[in-house]
């Protein structure tokens, strides 16, 4: 039987929330892009995508309407890549991500990559 592409995505969002809130999260192979903007975070404070170490999740795992509120903006995320590992703090939405890739900021990408590559194969998990 054929699943169409949104079932599935939806499905996966689904697995990925179930891990957010049972503390057992595993890790989900995706993708990690940066940005560098500035001005207020999802979680309701000011952030520097430029100049600190932090974490946009995807759109798809935030539950509370109040994003400031949801429990993400507790929690970070331990991303892998290529042998290194960095763990940030969840303080930005990404609404434009699916649900197995993340928005690094430009430090945080720096560490685990060059920036002009721009987009890599991780695999992460929320901690």
């Amino acid at each position: 039987m054929k699943f169409p592409a949104k079932a599935l995505g939806a499905l996966a969002s689904a697995a990925l929330l179930s891990f957010v809130f049972s503390g057992t999260a595993s890790a989900v192979s995706g993708t990690a892009s940066y940005y560098n903007d500035a001005g207020y975070g999802a979680c309701g404070t000011q952030i520097n995508a430029g100049t600190q170490l932090l974490v946009a999740a995807p759109a798809s795992l935030w539950t509370t309407p109040n994003p400031n509120n949801d429990p993400l903006c507790r929690k970070s995320i331990r991303v892998t890549h290529n042998g290194r590992t960095i763990t940030v703090p969840i303080k930005d939405k990404c609404p434009s991500c699916p649900s197995n890739k993340i928005d690094l900021s430009q430090p945080a990408f720096s560490q685990l990559a060059d920036t002009s590559v721009g987009i890599i194969s991780v695999t992460w998990q929320i901690v």
